[in-house]
């Protein structure tokens, strides 16, 4: 008995000493502050213990136990809390409030009060706990997250883009403004409906491939992708699916929509513009290269032949001249269109530019390359009407075939542009299958041209001289200026190949020029070395007389060498007057300038005898076909006669060309003819044997 009262004595003891040490936690080692008041009449509240870290917050000196509040705090401080310990009187129950307080250091504290009453038997409160904790931190970091919640809130709310957060099966969990907006849904429309139902069903693949990646960790996007549109129609979209990690776990997937179907129309109209001819819809040579290349890769595969066929319109130039480049362009919109109309299964035209144009003719034979260029010349004569006029248009066609005239799009082009040439030479109007041996014609052209270009500069130009004979005294007072070009890999090219080559280049100005510089210094040379003047004639092309400076040119030429202009003579075809707008400014100017005019072979263009009467012309010369058979022919005879008869009636010279024979000579003399140059007297010369032949000069 006596051991266990000493047992339960021993356990009070304990029970005790765990009170105190819990009172001591409690009351004096706990950070929150604690403070215990004694409710009075008044009512009024008076301290009755306050723990460490209240006395140190309230800044409570020593005495304070048993003061009411407004004895120990600030007037203000006071008020505020009787105010707050009042209302417990009422309520009895525990109540909660924050304050924000001023600390001794100037530090602002920002408190939480929990006010417990204590109860008497009468259910009366004597006593007031007050347990406040500082959630000065505490709140600082709750408005930082909230502040961080509205910013993020800010980005997907006022985003621009729709952005749609799902679940890891696809289910929509919330959608910003803006994707409410580009898919015509509401919210409450689109939550939980699966983000697969507003994906395009054949984009459904690609989609689910970038949501697998990004349920993986990754993010990922496309341009691929379609969305459907609440009015059924799509939106081409720029997707990108992140991954929404939270505490390091993929928790769902942020799906981020731009509407690019703006952007992407324009893509396919800057694609469209890109192979298609702008002015008639057409696909264009870039299309026709990539075409090209498929149909080659295609054929190699088949074994199958395909043509190529080069189109060009005959005469068109003259017709966009004439009529104006508006008329011009609605023509070749309806050439396009004409083109178009044939029945055969897949056939593909392209326009090269200008009035050149390319069909694709797959699986075709020759016997079916050569139908359907008969039905595109069969087509081609009905007239074409526009603005109530009609007009006639032709198409020149070379054709090549693949495999046997070329294996690359090069080379086929190449060979069908060379048929093409081929058909042009021979009359137009008609089609011609390219031959091998067409190659080396097309190549020689090409190479002349290369070598043409540098003859200036490689000093390969040269004038030879044809003396003019007065039939009755037969002195030689005047020459014809002759162009030849000597070649240093290719040797005397004759003026009939290079000439018509130099005017459908244009190098013929730069040569004109040349040739104008040349003579005039000639000129100056044997007036200083002979003390006499001898007239030099220059053929001047159609081209030349196009030029406005042409005058300016000359001018400054004789200006240059100091030469009389008497001494310069200009000669002209009669297709070079038929302009008589601009030509007749260009006569008068080189008559201001004191040079002779001619025409030279005169009767055989398109002759009009108001050019005679219009411009200043001194000298016409007989072209040699009349010359040749003057003696034999009668009419001829007649012909020459005339012109002779014509020219010394207008007070003109007259000069008969191609005199081979002395019977010619003869005539001419008799039928008062001024002068003759032909073989008769001499071939055209090189100017040093002019000057040993004919001036004595080395003598």
């Amino acid at each position: 008995m006596k051991e266990l009262l000493s047992r339960e004595f021993n356990n009070e003891k304990i029970s005790n000493k765990i009170e105190r040490i819990i009172y001591e936690i409690i009351l004096n080692h706990i950070k929150d502050l604690i403070f215990i008041m004694k409710v009075d009449k008044g009512p009024s509240f008076r301290y009755l213990f306050v723990n460490e870290p209240g006395i140190r917050h309230a800044d409570l000196s020593g005495g304070f136990i048993g003061k009411r509040l407004n004895e120990v705090l600030s007037e203000e401080v006071a008020s505020s809390l009787q105010l707050e310990y009042e209302k417990i009187l009422d309520r009895k129950e525990t109540m909660i409030f924050s304050d924000e307080v001023k600390l001794p250091d100037g530090s602002t504290m920002i408190g939480e009060s929990f006010l417990t009453p204590i109860l008497d038997e009468n259910d009366e409160v004597l006593y007031v706990v007050s347990v406040t904790r500082d959630i000065t931190t505490a709140l600082l970091e709750k408005k930082r997250l909230i502040k961080s919640e509205q910013k993020y809130r800010s980005i997907v709310d006022h985003n621009l883009d729709g952005i749609i957060s799902v679940d890891l099966k696809g289910a929509i969990l919330e959608v910003n403004p803006a994707g409410n907006q580009l898919t015509g849904y509401t919210a409450k429309q689109l939550t939980k409906r699966s983000i697969f139902n507003l994906i395009r069903d054949q984009d459904i693949p690609d989609f689910r491939n970038l949501f697998d990646i990004t349920k993986n960790g990754y993010p990922s996007e496309s341009l691929d992708i379609h969305f459907v549109h609440r009015k059924g129609h799509y939106l081409s979209i720029h997707l990108k699916t992140v991954p929404i990690v939270i505490n390091t776990e993929i928790e769902g997937i942020y799906v981020i929509i731009k509407d690019i179907s703006e952007q992407a129309e324009n893509a396919e109209t800057i694609r469209y513009m890109a192979f298609h001819d702008q002015l008639t819809g057409l696909l264009n040579r870039r299309a026709l290269l990539g075409d090209l290349d498929k149909f080659i890769s295609d054929a190699k595969k088949s074994g199958k032949e395909f043509a190529l066929l080069s189109i060009d319109l005959d005469r068109f130039k003259y017709l966009n001249d004439s009529l104006g480049h508006l008329v011009g362009d609605e023509i070749l919109k309806k050439v396009a269109e004409r083109l178009c109309e044939f029945r055969h299964k897949n056939y593909s035209v392209y326009r090269q530019g200008g009035d050149e144009f390319i069909i694709l003719l797959p699986l075709a034979d020759r016997g079916k390359a050569r139908r359907f260029a008969q039905n595109i010349l069969a087509r081609f004569a009905s007239s074409f009407y526009l603005h109530s006029k009609e007009y006639y248009i032709t198409p020149s066609i070379g054709v090549s075939m693949y495999p046997n005239d070329g294996k690359n799009a090069e080379a086929l082009i190449k060979n069908a542009d060379e048929a093409l040439f081929r058909v042009k030479e021979k009359g137009k109007a008609h089609f011609q299958f390219y031959r091998s041996e067409m190659n080396s014609i097309i190549n020689n052209v090409v190479e002349l041209e290369t070598f043409l270009r540098k003859a200036i500069d490689r000093n390969e130009l040269t004038l030879y001289y044809q003396p003019q004979i007065d039939l009755k005294t037969l002195k030689i007072t005047s020459y014809e200026a002759l162009l030849r070009w000597n070649n240093r890999e290719l040797g005397f090219i004759s003026p009939a190949e290079f000439i018509p080559l130099a005017e459908d280049t244009g190098l013929i100005i730069p040569i004109g020029t040349w040739v104008i510089e040349t003579v005039c210094k000639q000129i100056k040379d044997w007036s200083d070395q002979g003390n006499k003047e001898f007239k030099i004639a220059i053929n001047i092309s159609p081209k030349q007389f196009q030029q406005h400076s042409l005058v300016a040119i000359i001018q400054k030429a004789i200006e240059k060498h100091r030469i009389h202009p008497k001494c310069l003579e200009i000669e002209i075809t009669e297709g070079a007057m038929q302009d008589t707008k601009d030509t007749a400014p260009i006569l008068t100017g080189l008559k201001d300038l004191g040079v002779s005019i001619s025409v030279d072979d005169f009767g055989t263009g398109y002759s009009s005898l108001s050019y005679l009467k219009q411009f200043p012309i001194d000298v016409l010369k007989i072209d040699k076909s009349f010359v040749k058979d003057v003696h034999v022919n009668e009419k001829d005879a007649a012909i020459t006669t005339t012109i002779i008869h014509l020219g010394r009636s207008l007070g003109m010279e007259v000069i008969a060309e191609g005199v081979e024979n002395e019977e010619q000579a003869q005539f001419l003399f008799h039928a008062n003819c001024h002068k003759a140059q032909g073989f008769l007297y001499s071939k055209p010369l090189p100017a040093e044997e002019i000057e040993k032949n004919f001036m004595n000069i080395n003598k």
